[in-house]
């Protein structure tokens, strides 16, 4: 998103083009994203999570050699391949080390590193676009080598230091490890609502394809902002930096407010309705943008509730869908709805930039986010009516 300020003027990238490459990112995602979680589950997560994560490092990378919409295009299918896996792999990793009753919160905090990504990136993004020819490349170029490179050296210490199941850990004493892994396997046997059956029967299951129509409209909303909210910012006049450390706003609450709902999740053992109040506020805050397209002050107030909602709902939202899961379908279950919920953000982002291009109009473009995303709240609230409360550990 930060780096199009610059990119898109210097390699004359339109708004389309941009959105179709921000788009197909998740074709190569969904392409790759059940294989990856099935070959996880064999190999174990240490390795695979790690070669993931290098991967990705390497081919963002190489985003600073993109000369033109060809490149940029292949680049982004690239870069999905290579992250597909990554985000479904640790929500499968998780449900080996954490009892249903902890997962709204562990996921929470996993996942607030988004948000967190987004405060502490966007003022650090906005200050490397300065380094503008620095050893003769651009901003834009800086941002992509050096904010690349954590992902490649987290890669290597993941490879050092995950332990792949509780029975693995030395770090754990035996009655710790006794504790866990009888908790965990007594889980195992209630009765799923998504059973282990072929991996194909999973991925067509009825609730892995609502759970995935629910997630489409947070994962749409998201991308959308880590892509698209830099440049709304900055058309209201402010600097590069000054861009950056508005757009953080949003992201900070964001963070703050989707540990707090996590914990309450787990707290009372409610999942159904912490996915759905997010997703509808989400929704009445993207519409809202309409009155306060000319108004700075107005719309950062909205697009942090849109913020707030898509984040919140995310840890009740994979609680609740691991807790759908027998252990034999998880890994392709998990993988599905994240995969086909991301897949959405090809057509949000797709979307995205052609109505910009067409009418200017940024509210107007979020319309498409608003709609799945209040059919995903009317969604989950069908189908988990009679979802009995998470037990207490």
């Amino acid at each position: 998103g930060f780096a199009k300020l610059q990119m898109a003027p210097e390699l004359q990238f339109s708004d389309a083009v941009f959105g179709f490459g921000a788009g197909i990112f998740f074709i190569g995602y969904f392409i790759f994203e059940v294989p990856s979680n099935v070959i996880l589950e064999k190999v174990g997560a240490r390795a695979w999570i790690a070669r993931i994560m290098i991967s990705w490092g390497l081919v963002s990378m190489a985003f600073a050699l993109v000369g033109g919409p060809t490149s940029f295009l292949v680049l982004r299918f690239l870069l999905g391949a290579a992250e597909a896996g990554f985000f479904p792999g640790v929500i499968l990793y998780i449900t080996y080390w954490y009892p249903a009753h902890y997962r709204a919160i562990i996921v929470g905090i996993f996942m607030v590193a988004i948000p967190v990504a987004g405060l502490i990136g966007s003022p650090i993004s906005g200050a490397i676009l300065y380094m503008d020819g620095m050893l003769g490349l651009g901003g834009w170029q800086w941002i992509f080598i050096l904010e690349a490179l954590p992902a490649v050296l987290l890669g290597l210490a993941a490879y050092g230091w995950l332990t792949d199941r509780p029975e693995h850990a030395a770090w754990l004493t035996a009655d710790q490890q006794r504790w866990l892994t009888s908790k965990l396997e007594a889980e195992k046997s209630r009765t799923p609502k998504v059973a282990h059956t072929s991996v194909w029967r999973v991925m067509a299951n009825k609730y892995v394809l609502i759970m995935a129509l629910v997630y489409a409209g947070a994962s749409g909303a998201s991308t959308s902002l880590a892509l698209w909210m830099p440049q709304l910012v900055k058309s209201f006049g402010l600097s590069n930096w000054e861009t950056g450390l508005v757009n953080a706003v949003p992201f900070g609450i964001a963070a703050v407010w989707m540990i707090l709902w996590g914990r309450n999740s787990d707290r009372t053992g409610e999942r159904v309705w912490h996915n759905a109040l997010p997703l509808a506020w989400m929704a009445l805050a993207m519409v809202a943008t309409f009155f306060a397209i000319h108004n700075l002050w107005a719309m950062i107030p909205l697009l942090t509730l849109i913020a707030a909602g898509t984040y919140a709902s995310k840890g009740p939202f994979w609680a609740l869908s691991s807790e759908w899961m027998g252990a034999g379908a998880a890994a392709a279950g998990l993988a599905q709805i994240n995969a086909l919920g991301n897949l959405s953000s090809f057509g949000f982002n797709y979307l995205i930039g052609y109505i910009q291009a067409e009418t200017h109009s940024f509210p107007l473009a979020l319309m498409p986010i608003a709609l799945v995303a209040t059919l995903g709240a009317i969604s989950v609230l069908v189908i988990g009516r009679h979802q009995p409360r998470t037990a207490a550990a």
